[in-house]
C-alpha cells in the first residue's frame, strides 16, 4: 500500500511541484521559463573544459533511466546539452556553484569546475520527466544559479561495530552524489572492531578485526547474539573506494580512534594499552575501559605509523583521530601515567589528552594535513564518568574541531580560540537516535551556526554532518530504516541558505527521493 501511495504522489507532484521546492537541496536561486525542452536520442552533447567524467556520468544517466544514448556535438537533432566548464570565467561561483539554463533548444550548465557541473546535472536529474512509452525526456524551461552554504556536508558511517562493506558504501555514495554531499566520514576503528588493513600491524585486522558475539536489544542489554563478526578493508579495496567516491566529488575522512575507543587494537597488541593486560574484543557495547597509553613512546610511535599507512592512503587533506568518550580511569590509577605527568607539568588526564592531542596535530601537520577530533580534545567535561578536572593546556588552534554534544557557549568558545568547526551536534544529527527523537521535520530545521554566535565567527563554521552511529544496525535493512529519507534533510542542512529554506517545498520535492529509495 505504501509504495502505490509514494508512485501516486510521485506523478501528482512532479507536475505540481517542477519548480516550487521541485530540487534538494533547494538552489540559491531557480525561475521558471516558458516552455520545455525534449531530449531523445537524436540529441547531442558537447562539452569544454575539464568535465570528460560528467559527461560520461551524464550519458550513463540518460542511457541507463531513459534508453537515451546522446550523440555528439554534431547530433542532427536541434536540442542539445552543452557542458562549460571555466575556472576563471565563473569564478564567482565559487569552487562548487554552477549554473543550469533549460530552454527549448538546450540545457546548459556552466560551472567553474567540475564539481559544479557534477551538482548541475543532479539538479537536471530531478527535473527530468520521462514521457510515457517513448525514449523521450521531458524538462521544463528553468534557470538554476546555485552554489552552496557550507564546505564540508558529511555523512558518517560507522563500521566499527558492525562492517557493511564495499557494495554498501558505494551505495550510500551513490545516494550522497544525488543530494551533492562532498564528505564521507568513515569511522573505521572502534572498541568493537578495527575495519583496515595496517600493513605493519597485521594483528590489528586478524585479531581486532573480530568479535565473538554481539550485544542485542538496548545499552542495558544483557543478551547477546552468539554469532561471530568480522571484517575489515584491505588497502586496495579501499582505493576502490576512494576512486569510486572522487568520481562523485566525494572526500572520505578517514576517522582513527585514539586515545579511547582502543580495545579492538588493544586486544591485537596489548603493549598499547595502559595497563599492558592482554583484553578481548569486546561483545558489549558502549564506552569502554581500555585506552591507549599515550606517556609510552613505543604506543606513541604506533599510532603515527598507522597515521603513516592512513595518510599514505587517503587523499583527504584532513584525518579525524576522534578523541571522544575517553575515561581517564587508568590513566588515574596508573603510577607511569602519573609520572610522566609530573614531568611535564600536566594538571590533569584533560591536559595530557591535550597534549597528545596536539602531539597527534604536529605529526599530521607535517605530512601536510590538518587533524579533526570531536570536541572532547579541547578539555571540556562533556561526561558523568569523569570527574571535573583542571584544564591548563591549550589545544593547537589548527585542529579542526567536530562538535557533537555539549552547549552552545562550547562552539563560541571554539571559534573564539580561532578553531574551525563542523557542527554535528548529537540531538539533530544523530541517525541512530530513532524518529520520534529526531522526526523529519526536526532534522531539516537544524542551522549548524549556533543562535547567539557572533557574526564574525560565522566564518568558523566550515560545515556540519550526520552520523550513522552502528552499534545497532547489524544489516543494511537497518541502516536504511535510520538513514532515508533523513539523508536528505541534513543534504539541504548544509548546502542551503536559510533564507532559502522551506519544509514544504522540500515535502514537495521528496517524492522524487520515494521513489529512488522504496
Amino acid at each position: 500500500m505504501n509504495r502505490i501511495i509514494i508512485t501516486c504522489c510521485l506523478l501528482f507532484t512532479q507536475a505540481l511541484f517542477a519548480y516550487a521546492g521541485g530540487i534538494i537541496p533547494q538552489p540559491a536561486y531557480m525561475q521558471e521559463g516558458k516552455g520545455q525542452l525534449l531530449l531523445t536520442p537524436q540529441s547531442g552533447i558537447s562539452s569544454s573544459g575539464d568535465c570528460a567524467n560528467e559527461e560520461a556520468i551524464l550519458r550513463k544517466w540518460l542511457a541507463d533511466d531513459y534508453g537515451i544514448k546522446l550523440g555528439g556535438s554534431g547530433a542532427k537533432s536541434a536540442t542539445r546539452i552543452i557542458l562549460v566548464a571555466d575556472p576563471v570565467k565563473f569564478s564567482a561561483m565559487g569552487k562548487e556553484g554552477y549554473v543550469l539554463l533549460v530552454t527549448p533548444q538546450a540545457i546548459t550548465i556552466q560551472a567553474p569546475g567540475a564539481a559544479g557541473i557534477f551538482y548541475g546535472i543532479q539538479s537536471l536529474r530531478q527535473l527530468a520527466q520521462a514521457s510515457p512509452g517513448k525514449k523521450t525526456v521531458q524538462v521544463n524551461c528553468i534557470e538554476v544559479k546555485d552554489q552552496p552554504r557550507f564546505r564540508i556536508r558529511s555523512f558518517m558511517l560507522d563500521e566499527g561495530r558492525y562492517f557493511k562493506g564495499g557494495k554498501i558504501v558505494k551505495k550510500l555514495l551513490d545516494e550522497m552524489a544525488v543530494l551533492k554531499m562532498n564528505t564521507f566520514h568513515w569511522h573505521l576503528t572502534d572498541d568493537q572492531g578495527w575495519r583496515l588493513q595496517i600493513k605493519k600491524y597485521p594483528l590489528l585486522t586478524q585479531v581486532g578485526g573480530q568479535r565473538d558475539s554481539s550485544q542485542t536489544g538496548t545499552w542495558s542489554s544483557s543478551t547477546y547474539d552468539g554469532k561471530a563478526h568480522k571484517g575489515f578493508y584491505t588497502q586496495d579495496e579501499v582505493k576502490e573506494i576512494i576512486r569510486y567516491a572522487a568520481e562523485r566529488h566525494i572526500n572520505i575522512i578517514p576517522e582513527i580512534e585514539m586515545p579511547g575507543h582502543a580495545s579492538a587494537a588493544i586486544a591485537a597488541y596489548s603493549w598499547l594499552g595502559t595497563s599492558k593486560k592482554q583484553v578481548s574484543v569486546p561483545v558489549k557495547f558502549g564506552v569502554m575501559y581500555d585506552i591507549f597509553d599515550v606517556t609510552d613512546p613505543k604506543v606513541v610511535a604506533f599510532l603515527q605509523d598507522v597515521l603513516d599507512e592512513v595518510i599514505a592512503l587517503f587523499p583527504s587533506p584532513v584525518i579525524h583521530i576522534g578523541g571522544d568518550e575517553v575515561k581517564y580511569d587508568q590513566w588515574v590509577i596508573s603510577t607511569a601515567v602519573a609520572a610522566y605527568m609530573k614531568a611535564n607539568k600536566m594538571a590533569s588526564p584533560a591536559d595530557l589528552q591535550i597534549g597528545f592531542t596536539n602531539e597527534m596535530s604536529r605529526y599530521i601537520e607535517k605530512k601536510g594535513k590538518r587533524m579533526m577530533g570531536w570536541n572532547d580534545i579541547m578539555g571540556s567535561k562533556l561526561h558523568e564518568y569523569n570527574d571535573a578536572l583542571p584544564v591548563t593546556g591549550t589545544l593547537s588552534s589548527s585542529a579542526i574541531i567536530h562538535f557533537w554534544k555539549g552547549d552552545n557557549d562550547m562552539i563560541k568558545d571554539a571559534a573564539a580560540r580561532s578553531h574551525d568547526i563542523v557542527n554535528s551536534f548529537h540531538e539533530f544529527t544523530y541517525l541512530d537516535y530513532d524518529y520520534t527523537s529526531t522526526p523529519l521535520e526536526k532534522a531539516y530545521g537544524f542551522d549548524p551556526v549556533p543562535a547567539g554566535l557572533e557574526e564574525r565567527f560565522h566564518a568558523r563554521i566550515i560545515g556540519t554532518g550526520c552520523q550513522m552511529w552502528g552499534e545497532w544496525i547489524p544489516d543494511e535493512v537497518s541502516m536504511n530504516r535510520q538513514v532515508f529519507p533523513r539523508l536528505a534533510a541534513y543534504a539541504e542542512v548544509g548546502w542551503t541558505a536559510i533564507s532559502r529554506k522551506s519544509f514544504d517545498q522540500f515535502k514537495a520535492a521528496m517524492p522524487f527521493f520515494y521513489d529512488r529509495w522504496k
